[in-house]
């Protein structure tokens, strides 16, 4: 696949690094050859953030009031949020949640009519949204349930590893209630499906982590090892998937074990974030699995105390664009790839459904 893509950037929330990382991001030149970016966003807040930003002087977007009019060779912005709307870099405020918002809301329709084909999305604050009446705990089940998908995951990915996570945001508490043998057989294949499909690795080997201190540590210190993470790691692998663990998580990364694997299934949020962020924070992104379109955002925050001094670090972000990029086109050539086997082994003048 040569033609270039077209990948819409929703702004995130007004007031954090958003607009700074993207502006940082697409002052490379070489990314509009590769790809046709569309921000959505304000041309106003370009305007305010460029001028904070060394270097951004000469940054210019092409302002569309739709995605089907984007100029394939300019960086394009579909203005979609109220210019009344005003910036306060470093403050919560319902106008930068509504604006992230909005962004995000026009961008997901842009892509149920394909005038955009993948989508990365800017940080927004989870409280502030929440406050304002965003009814998901983010950008992850929004976008499930905008494509009605029941069945997902979160996934980190750098250079060095690939996390999941079978809970994603949810209360420490709630933990305990939400891990079943179930989900775990489920998130287990959600992600060797996913590493298959989305990243061409023909038969990828799966980590996964024990939920308690050293994995149980055989009962004495929790018996969800025995119980479900066992029990469901056996049954994927009775399926033809190479899952392994349960593994105690500070020996599994302090020795290094992950190296070993194509991907780790962690039990919840922070037990696979902590580590992903401490060894791969400034060029990991986040991959949402599952969806039948390409997502994927950086690593971080909305990091208000940063937002508005140009010390905001644009390297997920591009991480982020590249991935969607490269994460779309091995899609197109997986599915390719399997009609032309599919060709080769049905009977003569079958035809391939």
């Amino acid at each position: 696949m040569n033609q270039k893509l077209i990948i819409g950037i929703t702004q995130g929330d007004t007031n954090g690094i958003g607009y700074e990382v993207i502006i940082k991001s697409l002052l490379d030149n070489r990314m509009i050859e590769i790809f046709t970016p569309v921000i959505y966003g304000s041309s106003k807040f370009i305007a305010y953030y460029k001028k904070m930003i060394e270097g951004a002087e000469s940054f210019a977007v092409h302002v569309v009031n739709t995605a089907s009019d984007v100029h394939p060779k300019r960086i394009n912005l579909v203005q979609c949020v109220p210019d009344h709307f005003i910036v306060e870099p470093g403050k919560r405020s319902q106008e930068g949640a509504k604006a992230a918002l909005s962004a995000l809301q026009t961008a997901v329709q842009d892509l149920k009519t394909n005038k955009i084909q993948a989508l990365v999305t800017a940080p927004f604050s989870k409280q502030t949204v929440h406050e304002g009446g965003f009814a998901f705990p983010g950008h992850t089940e929004f976008l499930a349930n905008s494509f009605n998908v029941p069945h997902y995951i979160m996934l980190l990915c750098s250079n060095v590893m690939r996390i999941g996570v079978a809970t994603g945001h949810i209360p420490i508490a709630g933990i305990k209630t939400q891990l079943t043998e179930d989900l775990i057989i489920q998130k287990i294949k959600q992600l060797n499906n996913t590493l298959q499909f989305d990243f061409q690795i023909t038969k990828p080997k799966i980590a996964v982590l024990g939920l308690n201190p050293h994995a149980g540590d055989g009962g004495v210190l929790g018996n969800e090892e025995q119980q479900i993470i066992i029990p469901a790691i056996a049954k994927a692998t009775q399926q033809g998937i190479l899952a392994f663990g349960p593994y105690a998580a500070d020996g599994f990364f302090g020795s290094m074990a992950f190296s070993a694997f194509d991907a780790i299934l962690a039990m919840y949020h922070d037990q696979g974030l902590v580590p992903f962020k401490t060894i791969s924070f400034h060029n990991g992104y986040n991959f949402t699995a599952g969806l039948p379109i390409i997502r994927t955002s950086p690593d971080h925050g909305t990091a208000y105390d940063l937002a508005g001094a140009d010390k905001a670090s644009p390297e997920s972000m591009i991480a982020a664009l590249y991935a969607a990029n490269d994460l779309y086109k091995s899609r197109i050539q997986y599915k390719e790839l399997k009609k032309n086997v599919l060709k080769t082994t049905l009977p003569e003048g079958a035809q391939a459904g």
